[in-house]
């Protein structure tokens, strides 16, 4: 199948480039800049979901993720560790090409989901800064160090401050899923919220109104103080 997928890619004009362990593919991935990953979870040294979260850990290259498996709550778990897309085994060759193009797509390289930008090219939500076209965030001046994934999701929630974003919506338009599991946007919410130096208990940019959905708005009050500056009055 590796062989085939080689062969018939490299005629629609891709540069592949293909291993057959997980080692050997995080070695590859750390030294050569690719547009995509197509893992399958079939590995002789490690299991492919071991290897999607070590792939996570270097790298926000989009990865499509191969498998046999078809459950549910599987799938669900993939998408949560990081996968932008899933095929379940057999498929064809054209189904992955287009799946590999609309992946490359939302990763940025035919096209965004976050919205139409503010002139300035920035969208501006109290002290948080979010330029889809740099793909960049700040938050008081400070550059905020986002997956890509958290970006999309921060970016797409900026370019509605104030308004209540339902869930399915969310998945719809920053994952491009029609169906899946909230925990899928809870993990992301959580990862988002301790960079912007939140809680979900204490909010104060990210609000999750219950049974609804999440809402961006700027704080109310002052920012709270800096942990370093309560010890200096200590």
């Amino acid at each position: 199948m590796r062989s085939a997928l080689i062969r018939q890619l490299t005629e629609a004009s891709h540069t592949v480039r293909s291993v057959g362990t997980a080692l050997e593919a995080l070695r590859e991935v750390a030294q050569v800049g690719f547009d995509l990953v197509i893992l399958d979870l079939g590995l002789p040294d490690l299991d492919g979901a071991q290897a999607l979260k070590m792939l996570r850990g270097i790298t926000d290259v989009p990865v499509i993720v191969a498998t046999a498996r078809d459950d549910e709550a599987e799938i669900i778990r993939l998408l949560t560790d990081g996968a932008d897309d899933y095929l379940v085994k057999p498929f064809s060759v054209a189904h992955l090409t287009a799946r590999m193009a609309a992946v490359m797509r939302r990763a940025g390289r035919g096209g965004t989901t976050t919205g139409e930008p503010a002139p300035s090219g920035a969208l501006r939500v109290g002290g948080l800064s979010v330029d889809p076209l740099r793909r960049l965030a700040e938050l008081d001046g400070t550059t905020l160090d986002l997956t890509r994934r958290e970006f999309d999701l921060l970016a797409y929630l900026a370019a509605r401050p104030g308004v209540v974003v339902p869930r399915r919506e969310l998945l719809a338009e920053v994952w491009q899923q029609s169906y899946g599991d909230d925990q899928t946007i809870d993990v992301h919410l959580s990862w988002l919220r301790r960079k912007l130096g939140e809680t979900a208990a204490s909010p104060r940019y990210l609000h999750t109104v219950r049974g609804v959905g999440v809402k961006l708005e700027p704080p109310q009050g002052p920012p709270p103080v800096p942990p370093e500056a309560l010890m200096e009055q200590a």
